[in-house]
């Protein structure tokens, strides 16, 4: 028989039709993509693990009228009605391990320690965390605080080192950017900040020398009346002088 898909959940699958039908372990395990040994032991009970069972019919891998054929003929090889939908990832935080869970909080103490130039963004997208953790670890208000110690994620087995370098470059590459363009932009503002300095510094030299001038020609204008008045006085005494 030509190899077509297995159900979505071949072990639940064999348990329901070993429950539900007179299909030979043969059939069955065929169907399934399993050994005949996993269905004899299914089927006896053995089996390491319990399975919940899962229904082809209702999941539309299977109808009733291709189980009545495989029931009435044990050599007949069932034919997938349906198959099942691709199960793909979802667009999110990087997937870790569970075991390895607990190592996250003491990679993102080391990355921030060593590179607190990448963003929260590109440390929750290599660690697979979220910005609330990191943000928590940052303040020192993680509830578990007192026990992360600053480790390499790479030795942790968190990331690879070729994506923590990628990550490392990209975060520096952008950081020398905005310093640039920063640099750029104060400038000609340094420029311009001169510039208006000098003429503020010369418009108040002019009008310091304008006010020394009005304040000359004032002084001289004060000791000229002086001098008329006393040549006055001088003269009046003079003539007074000879009719005593």
């Amino acid at each position: 028989m030509v190899d077509q898909p297995k159900p979505l959940m071949p072990h639940a699958t064999a348990t329901w039709l070993v429950d539900n039908t007179g299909l030979s372990f043969e059939q069955i395990a065929e169907f399934c993509g399993l050994h005949i040994l996993e269905v004899q032991a299914m089927a006896d009970d053995l089996a390491g693990s319990k399975y919940t069972g899962r229904d082809p019919v209702h999941a539309g891998e299977l109808t009733q009228d291709e189980i009545a054929k495989g029931e009435k003929d044990s050599e007949y090889s069932l034919v997938m009605q349906r198959a099942p939908v691709a199960v793909s990832r979802t667009k999110g935080p990087r997937y870790t391990p569970v075991s390895k869970r607990q190592d996250k909080p003491d990679g993102i103490a080391w990355i921030l320690r060593n590179h607190p130039e990448i963003s929260d963004a590109q440390i929750g997208k290599l660690i697979g965390t979220t910005r609330n953790t990191i943000g928590a670890i940052r303040d020192r208000s993680h509830w578990n605080i007192q026990n992360i110690q600053p480790k390499d994620p790479v030795t942790l087995g968190l990331c690879s080192q070729r994506e923590l370098d990628a990550v490392v470059a990209k975060a520096a590459k952008k950081v020398a950017k905005e310093e640039g363009e920063e640099a750029a932009v104060e400038a000609p503002v340094s420029g311009t900040s001169d510039r208006e300095r000098l003429i503020e510094e010369l418009r108040a030299e002019r009008d310091a020398n304008e006010k020394a001038a009005a304040e000359a020609a004032q002084e001289a204008e004060a000791e000229e009346w002086l001098r008329a008045k006393r040549a006055a006085e001088e003269a009046g005494e003079a003539a007074a002088a000879p009719e005593a």
